[in-house]
């Protein structure tokens, strides 16, 4: 039972490093601050943002770092990492230091580096201690991150409101005080045994309140995440955002009270397991076992309909056979219907990925749904700043960062409706991916702050379901065992995406105020574009960005679904059978 109950603290240990380490969500909050100080263009100010985001290029050196060094070491890289790539940026925002352009363009790839080893991290810690409900403790703690926005706003309003400089030096003190405090559960790592199956279906239930926690802490930072009208009040809503995070140490409590849940509560609820982010094995295995068998039959001259399993009123068949149907029909029958994936799990190497048609579509959906979500989040400063706005930055970066974290926490819900409604994991991608387009709409349209806060929610919300449901995805197309490298492999597309988005956006801010169509004030010794005009055009441009988006999600669902309702069946058959 000590074992039950550590692994439980390393799972709040782990929620508390997701949450304070998103620090590259709250850029917006202090790039205009950043510009002016440098005196740079809003070009040169696109690529600071791209730096952050190109240290996910560079992931893999957290994992070939675990092979040599204890966890707690590489995470205390990490926090150094970032304390030293914010706290020098801090040191020229307030202007102690003076550094060239080149320096903090490496300083922002330090701190952008930092994120992707805490990640790492907490993947392995929740890996490690949750081998059964790895897919829950990763989909809980992934969601976590998407707070750290409205965290570090409530903190910032809590110490000086006036002060946007103060978020890099919260950016820099915060992860590596978290590192700290979860130092010790760490150090403390139980070896634990396997679960017996009630077990696992407590952890389940479990995993279920910490949801609700969950959901509760996202409300409470929506409504006073950017609260700071008075300094006792933003003190007081900062603790009570800092209690919920440390409500879930009841959970060893939990833990140690499983008798009593289960005889008054647990008995009422029917959790048939969770694969959130990975497919359970033993499905897995014997649904791959189910497809040989089918082989084996249409090799014997069977009937390919003929019932692989049956009970005493029903049969159940199912075919994955690719018709011949496609070949004979048009371009989009034959895009849908060439080299789709037999069976869902199916292990792909990098060099197999990259020639999969599946692949790409994924990779250009990804691409255009949620890199372009990251990338607004990066320009919502100037974007609030040119709309006249820039006393609601906070606000804005408080909504993006809470419907952030209500995405992330809805892409769980699929599993939780498994045995009531069940549709395929890429079909809730593309409905996923519908806000963002009607987002840009909005805001091409109109300029008015109600306008400007719906889009910043609905692409939140949109970007949020996309960030935690990719590893899901990836894992089940591609492989449980191949993700790590197969799901570094598709964020590549978050820093390319921020270049190409972010250049694209800088280009026509600038040239809004070269031209004089948008009012261009100067601030310090950076030009500012006042007006709609900054970034209609940028806005436009997204919006069809994200409709290529949603068409290649289209494409993928197609040609996918009969490979998810092949596993659905095969899934259901063996519950049946055993």
């Amino acid at each position: 039972m000590a074992g039950q109950s550590r692994k439980w603290m390393i799972l709040v240990a782990t929620i508390w490093i997701q949450a304070f380490t998103g620090t590259n969500f709250d850029f917006s909050a202090y790039s205009s601050d950043l510009k002016s100080v440098l005196g740079v263009s809003q070009v040169q100010l696109n690529y600071l943002a791209t730096a952050s985001d190109l240290g996910k290029l560079f992931g893999w050196l957290s994992g070939l770092a675990l092979m040599y060094f204890p966890l707690w070491v590489v995470l205390f890289m990490a926090a150094f990492m970032g304390f030293f790539g914010y706290g020098l940026q801090w040191l020229v925002i307030s202007h102690v230091i003076s550094l060239p352009y080149i320096l903090v363009f490496f300083l922002c790839l330090l701190s952008g580096l930092s994120i992707t080893w805490f990640n790492t991290v907490c993947f392995v810690l929740c890996i490690q201690n949750f081998p059964a409900n790895r897919a829950l403790a990763l989909s809980l703690t992934v969601s976590f991150n998407g707070v750290s926005a409205a965290i570090y706003a409530l903190a910032g309003n809590a110490i000086n409101p006036s002060s946007h400089a103060l978020y890099l030096l919260l950016n820099a003190l915060i992860p590596l005080i978290t590192s700290l405090a979860a130092l010790i559960p760490i150090l403390r790592q139980p070896s634990l045994d396997p679960l017996p199956p009630e077990g696992v279906k407590r952890d389940s239930f479990i995993f279920l309140i910490l949801n609700i926690i969950a959901i509760l802490t996202g409300v409470y930072l929506l409504l006073f995440g950017a609260h700071s009208s008075d300094l006792t009040v933003s003190r007081l809503l900062f603790g009570g955002a800092l209690f919920l995070l440390m409500f879930p140490l009841c959970i060893p409590g939990i833990v140690y009270a499983r008798e009593w849940f289960k005889r008054t509560i647990h008995s009422s609820f029917r959790l048939d397991g969770s694969g959130f982010l990975l497919i359970d094995v033993d499905d897995l295995e014997l649904h791959k076992e189910l497809l040989m068998r089918e082989a084996e039959a249409s090799n014997n001259g069977k009937e390919l309909d003929q019932p692989l399993l049956s009970t005493d009123d029903t049969s159940m068949t199912y075919s994955i056979t690719r018709t011949k149907s496609f070949e004979k029909g048009g371009c989009c029958e034959t895009i849908i219907g060439k080299d789709q994936l037999a069976m869902l799990g199916e292990e792909h190497s990098a060099r197999l990925l990259v020639l999969r048609l599946d692949f790409w579509l994924y990779y250009i959906a990804y691409f255009c749904g949620g890199a372009i979500g990251l990338v607004y989040s990066n320009n919502l400063g100037q974007i609030a700043q040119s709309l006249g706005e820039s006393s609601r930055t906070t606000t804005l970066l408080t909504l993006y960062s809470s419907f952030s974290f209500f995405g992330r926490l809805l892409s769980a819900a699929p599993d939780y409706m498994r045995a009531k409604v069940y549709f395929a994991r890429t079909g809730w991608l593309t409905i996923a991916l519908l806000p963002t387009p009607v987002a840009f709409c909005l805001l091409a349209t109109s300029g008015n702050a109600v306008a400007l806060q719906a889009g910043t929610s609905l692409i939140g919300l949109s970007s949020g379901f996309i960030f935690a449901a990719a590893v899901s995805i990836t894992s089940e197309l591609f492989g449980p065992n191949s993700v790590g490298v197969n799901h570094n492999i598709l964020i590549t597309n978050i820093p390319i995406g921020s270049l190409v988005y972010g250049f694209l956006a800088a280009i026509v801010y600038d040239s809004n105020v070269s031209s004089g169509i948008g009012i261009g004030n100067v601030v310090s010794d950076s030009v500012v574009c006042m007006g709609r005009h900054c970034y209609f055009l940028t806005f436009v441009l997204w919006g069809c960005v994200s409709v290529v988006g949603l068409a290649a999600s289209v494409l993928l669902f197609l040609r996918t679904r009969h490979a998810y309702d092949c596993f659905e069946r095969k899934r259901l058959s063996s519950t049946q059978l055993y």
